[in-house]
């Protein structure tokens, strides 16, 4: 559902973006929405569709195991939703407020059976009973709600009839609504626990084009969590899950349609 729905998006901007390039080689007609961009605030709303995966720094060692990464993560696509709020400082730069909703799933693999050597302890460890880990224990699928409230400070160039280019970027403040960061239960009872409350910094490149009622932006947009979301698990669990992790960051392509 969520391939279909990016395949979607994708189609739907190519299309527009190849009508819209036909309009605009017709010189002798009227700019569209001509003092739309001198309003000081404006509106709007957008549709997107993501890739998200995790950035993963693992612990020499419970998450190596001489040069194999006992960790890894997989990659899933999903989509959201948000409003926009823009407010002009001059000609060229543009404050934008976008609060959103993005709903995800991910995977991590945790192939850290070998881990039962440190059985006897560790400097980091207290002695542990090794466990055989099933399937189950093994992947953890990750389910995530996520608000994300970017502020971005757009520069765009000049209107080449009714089109405009742009770059923005700026910062998130995300909170993760299915984080289980107060749950008791942690990894040894299938529950993976993130942090709650995050920060990241998003850059996102686009092309404004204007119509005769609304102004429709395809675009690019990259987010990336600076906090670890690493929640780690309970003392008295093996080594298999958290602390073979030393840093676990969310990472996001989003390819977005703005209506304004």
């Amino acid at each position: 559902m969520n391939k279909f729905l990016l395949k979607a998006l994708v189609l739907a901007s190519v299309s527009i973006a190849t009508f819209a390039d036909a309009q605009f080689r017709t010189r002798n007609r009227m700019d569209k929405l001509e003092d739309f961009d001198q309003q000081k605030f404006s509106w709007g709303f957008y549709l997107n569709g993501n890739i998200l995966d995790y950035r993963i720094v693992l612990n020499p060692r419970y998450g190596m195991s001489e040069n194999q990464n006992l960790v890894t993560s997989k990659a899933s696509t999903s989509f959201g939703a948000g409003l926009i709020a823009k407010f002009r400082l001059n000609d060229y730069l543009d404050v934008r407020l976008e609060p959103g909703l993005q709903f995800a799933q991910r995977q991590l693999i945790f192939n850290t059976q070998s881990n039962d050597i440190y059985q006897n302890g560790s400097l980091t460890n207290a002695p542990f009973t090794p466990i055989f880990l099933t399937e189950k224990d093994k992947v953890r699928e990750i389910k995530s709600t996520l608000v994300d409230v970017p502020v971005l400070l757009e520069f765009h160039g000049e209107r080449w009839y009714n089109s405009r280019p742009y770059f923005a970027a700026g910062v998130n403040y995300i909170v993760n609504l299915q984080s289980n960061s107060d749950s008791e239960d942690d990894n040894q009872q299938q529950v993976f626990r993130s942090t709650t409350h995050n920060f990241a910094w998003s850059a996102e490149m686009g092309i404004q084009f204007y119509f005769n009622k609304f102004k429709l932006t395809p675009a690019v947009r990259g987010t990336f969590f600076m906090n670890n979301e690493m929640v780690a698990d309970n003392a008295t669990t093996p080594p298999y899950w958290s602390a073979a992790v030393s840093t676990l960051q969310t990472r996001a392509i989003m390819f977005v349609l703005k209506f304004e």
